[in-house]
């Protein structure tokens, strides 16, 4: 099969690349490497440095050859970011994604998975794991930006006939495990590799944002799900949409607070984490747990690291073994 990854260059698109590829696959990367690293696109495979901004620029992509799919995970993803520059998140997001949308309908694309999020449902404080059909309210603009993309697929597949699985995942985390690719965000934000490098000793003290938060210890609860787990699940679902479109929560459905993060950063590097407490950031949730009952019944998926000590050792061995990041 041919497929096209937009955002390729990034942390989950990267991984999904590399899954494509052991699969069999065929794959095209395209990413304006705003914040994805060339170096994270294997060797030999093709490369388009395009903004999707651009239409023209897109389409020509697109419209290379008969893609069996597109997967899409180009966006801006920081919640706090996007509640400082909400107009920024929803414009960028939403014109990026449509100008893809629309190439991929004019070029006679048949499928499209799209990198959604489980902070569509981050208004309420749920103490619950979250089935698909929850009361869909976002908490921050970047929640806001992809429930407009989806619904920009539901009209996309009603009026054009565009299969699309829109692939609402929680925290994404770990690393290859063969250290192919990794998590190399410039500014870090995600706890997991925070956390490591605080204990390796390559930043300061860790701020842990909120510790009154009406958790089991005061901090926040997320469901972390591996990487690879991830990336398995955007290829069942390719397979999954030949005759309908459907929305799968991906988590392991289980959740760990952040000092739990710290404990287990600390049982598994063997060394201290720094911490000191800090306020919370706006548009966190006290809790986001997945329910992905309805990917593992359609679709088989079930998670191949669903425990956090695993999560944790995939992610600091890559840290460990690139101390700098990607070269590029």
């Amino acid at each position: 099969m041919h497929y096209l990854v937009t955002g390729g260059a990034g942390f989950v698109g990267s991984h999904t690349v590399l899954a494509l590829l052991d699969a069999g696959h065929d794959v095209t990367v395209l990413d304006n490497l705003s914040t994805g690293h060339r170096s994270a696109v294997p060797a030999g495979v093709p490369f388009y440095q395009v903004d999707l901004a651009d239409y023209n620029a897109t389409k020509a992509v697109v419209g290379q050859k008969r893609w069996d799919g597109v997967l899409h995970f180009a966006a801006l993803s920081l919640v706090g970011d996007s509640m400082r520059e909400p107009m920024v998140y929803l414009r960028q997001n939403y014109i990026t994604a449509l100008n893809l949308i629309q190439a991929c309908i004019a070029c006679e694309v048949k499928k499209i998975v799209f990198s959604s999020t489980a902070a569509l449902f981050g208004g309420p404080e749920r103490s619950e794991p979250i089935p698909e059909n929850a009361l869909v309210e976002p908490g921050s603009p970047y929640g806001e930006s992809k429930l407009m993309i989806e619904r920009v697929l539901y009209w996309a597949d009603a009026i054009h006939g565009l299969r699309n699985a829109c692939l609402r995942y929680f925290n994404a985390a770990g690393a290859d495990p063969v250290g192919r690719a990794g998590e190399d965000h410039r500014p870090e934000t995600h706890l997991i590799p925070l956390t490591i490098d605080a204990a390796l000793g390559r930043r300061s003290a860790l701020k842990l944002f909120g510790t009154d938060y009406p958790t089991r210890d005061g901090s926040c609860v997320r469901d972390y799900i591996h990487v690879n787990d991830l990336a398995d699940a955007h290829i069942r679902a390719l397979d999954q949409i030949e005759e309908r479109s459907v929305a799968y929560n991906i988590g392991n459905g289980q959740g760990y607070s952040n000092l739990e993060v710290i404990q287990s950063v600390e049982r598994v590097s063997g060394k201290k984490v720094p911490w000191v407490p800090a306020s919370r950031r706006e548009g966190d949730p006290a809790v986001l747990v997945a329910d992905s009952s309805t990917l593992r019944r359609e679709t088989g998926w079930m998670p191949r690291f669903g425990e956090l000590d695993q999560i944790v050792e995939t992610a600091l061995r890559w840290r460990e073994a690139h101390p700098y990041g990607y070269s590029s």
